[in-house]
């Protein structure tokens, strides 16, 4: 599957990424790759040197990080001139140019690694998560993310699924409530009879506005988790024979999440059981960067 195939017929809009984010994960990167400058630059190039670069793909993808790789590049060199060459979400194919910058060559230099590393896993997850996207079109189904993020990089990562067609799952553990088997277990105290009791007590407190999933393992549990007015109920570890038979029983009444044993390989047939989501933490947690490179003449 090339890059043209992966690209959505027609794309959401994309979220904004804000600056403020993308900022600080920027000046984190930069204390720890050049936390004193960057050395070898300083002494080899010199400081009136200029240079014109391009970000240049080395194997076909679904481009994202944009404005990352720009932030990138004017926190070393604000008079720095950056553009970009293909939208984030839009595909590209080996050989093609990405992203141009002129500036300062030690500052495109030193902002090299970063602007690579960060861009390079950016569009890897877009272009996987094209993948999985384009398998289940056709169905009722969306894909989306977990919290199986890198820590402090989830911003970047969860907007890259989006640039590849996905959605997001919450952002944190602050944005809604999953219940999932250790909560219930201590909730109940491993009473199932308890289950639509404790949970309605939970419904009970939560403002309206605040959503409320719960996971459950198997079929008997389905029915006494719905009676306690959830929004959302997720099926873990099913069968799609089961799965076909919990989206019959809920029947509308929550939205009905599939999630475990998906890859691939899986997701179309999980997708065709009628369920309304398919969370996948392979979108993020077991990536292979893209390989993205930068081509850089410097001027006189």
């Amino acid at each position: 599957m090339n890059a043209v195939d992966l690209a959505p017929t027609a794309p959401a809009p994309l979220p904004t990424l804000p600056g403020a984010i993308v900022d600080n994960i920027l000046r984190t990167a930069f204390v720890e790759d050049a936390p004193y400058g960057d050395i070898t630059s300083a002494t080899l190039l010199p400081a009136t040197a200029r240079a014109t670069a391009w970000l240049v793909a080395r194997e076909p993808g679904i481009f994202s990080g944009g404005d990352v790789f720009t932030a990138a590049m004017v926190m070393q060199d604000p008079a720095a001139e950056v553009e970009q060459l293909v939208a984030d979400g839009q595909p590209f194919v080996k050989g093609q140019r990405i992203m141009s910058v002129t500036g300062r060559a030690r500052a495109v230099l030193t902002a090299e690694r970063i602007a690579l590393n960060l861009t390079q896993r950016m569009s890897a997850i877009a272009t996987q998560t094209a993948e999985y996207a384009k398998l289940i079109e056709g169905t009722r189904a969306r894909v989306t993310d977990t919290r199986k993020t890198t820590p402090g990089l989830r911003a970047l990562e969860r907007y890259a699924v989006r640039c590849g067609g996905g959605h997001n799952h919450r952002f944190s553990l602050s944005d809604a409530v999953l219940a999932k088997d250790n909560h219930l277990a201590v909730l109940t105290g491993g009473d199932p009879a308890k289950l639509t009791q404790a949970l309605a007590g939970v419904r009970a407190q939560l403002p309206h506005t605040v959503h409320f999933e719960v996971e459950v393992d198997n079929m008997e549990q389905i029915e006494p988790v719905l009676a306690a007015g959830v929004d959302t109920i997720m099926l873990d570890n099913f069968s799609n024979e089961e799965l076909a038979a919990g989206v019959a029983l809920v029947n509308g009444r929550a939205l009905v999440e599939a999630s475990g044993n998906v890859n691939l390989a899986t997701i179309a047939a999980i997708a065709r059981t009628g369920v309304d989501i398919i969370s996948v933490g392979a979108l993020t947690h077991s990536v292979r960067a893209l390989d993205l490179g930068l081509d850089i003449a410097i001027e006189a």
